[in-house]
C-alpha cells in the first residue's frame, strides 16, 4: 500500500488556545503517529500577513505555535515540520497556479464574499479595504497543498471550499501541462470538537473569548471561573445541553468521566464545583506539556534549528518538483535544446550511491560525494534486493525518505542531514533535467 500524505497548517497570527489544541493540534499529533502516513505540518506565516499588520505579533505567534506543537508531542524526526516562508518554491508555485485559476472562481471564495457583502450592507465600495492578498488567499492555500501533493488535508467544514478550489487548480494545470498534481481531498474529522469560549460562542481570537493553551495553573483556574453559566443554584438540576462548561469538559474527559459529570449536573452540582472539576481535568492533560513549552519559549534557537531542518526536508521535495514544473510550463534552459553538448559540459559532479557486500555476508550501501566524502551510510541488510530498493526509495523521495528510513540508516547529525539532503536534491534535479532533455529529443 502506498504512503498517504497528510498536510496541516496553522496561521501565525495569535496565541494558541484550547480550541486550537482540541480541534487541530492534538488530533494532528495523534495522526502523525499512524503507520503508512507521511505528515506535513507548517506554520502559515505568509497567510498571517493577510490577518495582521504587526510584525512583532507574527514573529511571537510563530514561536508560540511552533513551541505548542512541539510541546504537545509532535516529533520532527517523523514528520516534515517547517515554516511556510522558508520554502521559496511555494510563492513561485502560487504564481503558476494564479495563471491557471479563473477570477470567477476566486469571486466565490467565502472570505472575499463576506467582505463584499459587509461593504455592500454598509453602502460602501464592495471592494473597500479588500487586499489582493485576501482575494488570492485560496491560491496560496492551493500552493501549500499541491507543493507536496498532499492526498488528505484535515479541515473544518468552513474550509472545504478551499480544498475544492485546490482540486480545480490541480485539474486546470494538469490539463494544460500534463499530470503533475494529485487532487487533494478534505479530511473532515467528525469526532473533533469545536470548543465554546468563555461566553458560550465558538472559542476564537475574533471574539476575545479564548483560554490560552499554556496559561499558568493560576491563570487557567481564573479563566475557567469566568465561563458563562446560568443562574441555577446548588441543588437545582442543570442541563448539559448548551452548557459551555460541559462541552469543554467532554473534549478532555473519558466517556466514564463525562458520564459522571452528566450525572452530577442532574443531581444539581454547584457551578463552582463543576468549574473546579473542569479546571483539574484540563490541567491534568496540559501540565506535563507546560514545562516543555516554557523551555522552547525561553530558547527560540532550539525551535529555529528544528524549523530549518524541517525546511531542508521540505525543500528536498519542493526544489526538484519545481524544476519539473518550470520545465513543464516552458521556463527551461535555452541550452537544453540549442546547445546540448555545452549543457553537458556544464554539469557538476554529483554524489552517487554505491552498494556492496562485506565479509560478514551482509549488504550495505553508502552515498558518497564526488570528492569521496561519505554523506550517508546504511546499516546491514540481509538481502541485496532490499538494499537496492532502499536506494531506489531515496532516489525517488529524496530527503523525505530520510525520516522514514532512520531504522536502516546510520544516525545523522544536523550538519550531515543537511549535506545528505542537498546531495539528494541535486540528484533529483539532474534526473529531472535528463528527463527534460530526453523529452525534447523525442
Amino acid at each position: 500500500m502506498s504512503t498517504v500524505r497528510f498536510l496541516t497548517g496553522i496561521t501565525t497570527s495569535g496565541t494558541p488556545h484550547l480550541g486550537n489544541y482540541v480541534g487541530s493540534i492534538r488530533p494532528a499529533v495523534r495522526a502523525s503517529k499512524t503507520p503508512g502516513v507521511e505528515s506535513f505540518y507548517f506554520l502559515a506565516d505568509y497567510h498571517a500577513l493577510i490577518k495582521t499588520e504587526d510584525p512583532a505579533r507574527i514573529q511571537r505567534s510563530t514561536l508560540e505555535i511552533a513551541a505548542s506543537w512541539l510541546a504537545a508531542g509532535l516529533d520532527p524526526s517523523h514528520v516534515t515540520f517547517y515554516r511556510q516562508s522558508d520554502i521559496p518554491e511555494i510563492p513561485e508555485l502560487c504564481w503558476f497556479l494564479t495563471c491557471v485559476t479563473g477570477k470567477g472562481v476566486l469571486n466565490r471564495a467565502h472570505a472575499y464574499k463576506a467582505s463584499v457583502d459587509k461593504n455592500t450592507a454598509a453602502g460602501t465600495d464592495p471592494d473597500a479595504d479588500v487586499t489582493a492578498g485576501l482575494f488570492m488567499y485560496p491560491v496560496l492555500m492551493g500552493a501549500d497543498i499541491l507543493m507536496f501533493n498532499a492526498h488528505k488535508v484535515p479541515v473544518g467544514r468552513d474550509q472545504i471550499q478551499h480544498i475544492e478550489m485546490a482540486r480545480d487548480m490541480a485539474a486546470s494545470f494538469n490539463h494544460r501541462y500534463g499530470e503533475h498534481f494529485v487532487p487533494p481531498e478534505a479530511e473532515i474529522e467528525a469526532s473533533v470538537a469545536t470548543l465554546p469560549g468563555l461566553d458560550g460562542r465558538k472559542m476564537s481570537k475574533s471574539y476575545d473569548n479564548t483560554i490560552p493553551l499554556f496559561s499558568s495553573r493560576e491563570q487557567l483556574k481564573k479563566l475557567i471561573a469566568g465561563i458563562k453559566t446560568d443562574s441555577r443554584a446548588p441543588g437545582e438540576p442543570k442541563d448539559t445541553e448548551g452548557s459551555a462548561l460541559f462541552q469543554i469538559y467532554q473534549a478532555f474527559a473519558t466517556e466514564e468521566e463525562t458520564a459522571a459529570l452528566r450525572q452530577a449536573y442532574a443531581d444539581g452540582i454547584a457551578w463552582g464545583d463543576a468549574k473546579n472539576i473542569l479546571f483539574e481535568r484540563i490541567d491534568q492533560e496540559i501540565a506535563p506539556m507546560r514545562a516543555a513549552y516554557q523551555d522552547y519559549m525561553a530558547h527560540p534557537e532550539k525551535v529555529e534549528a528544528l524549523l530549518f531542518a524541517g525546511a531542508d526536508k521540505a525543500r528536498a521535495i519542493a526544489t526538484p518538483f519545481m524544476t519539473r514544473l518550470r520545465s513543464a510550463v516552458g521556463l527551461r534552459r535555452l541550452s537544453a535544446s540549442t546547445q546540448p553538448q555545452a549543457a553537458k559540459a556544464d554539469k557538476v559532479a554529483l554524489a552517487s550511491f554505491k552498494q556492496y557486500r562485506e565479509k560478514d555476508g551482509q549488504f550495505y550501501f553508502k552515498l558518497a560525494a564526488a570528492d569521496g566524502q561519505v554523506l550517508l551510510q546504511s546499516k546491514a541488510f540481509d538481502s541485496g534486493k532490499v538494499a537496492g530498493q532502499t536506494i531506489a526509495q531515496l532516489q525517488r523521495d529524496g530527503a523525505a525518505a530520510l525520516a522514514a528510513l532512520t531504522e536502516v540508516l546510520e544516525p545523522l547529525d544536523t550538519v550531515a542531514h543537511t549535506a545528505a539532503s542537498a546531495a539528494l536534491v541535486a540528484l533529483a534535479e539532474a534526473a529531472a533535467l535528463a528527463a527534460q532533455e530526453k523529452a525534447a529529443k523525442a
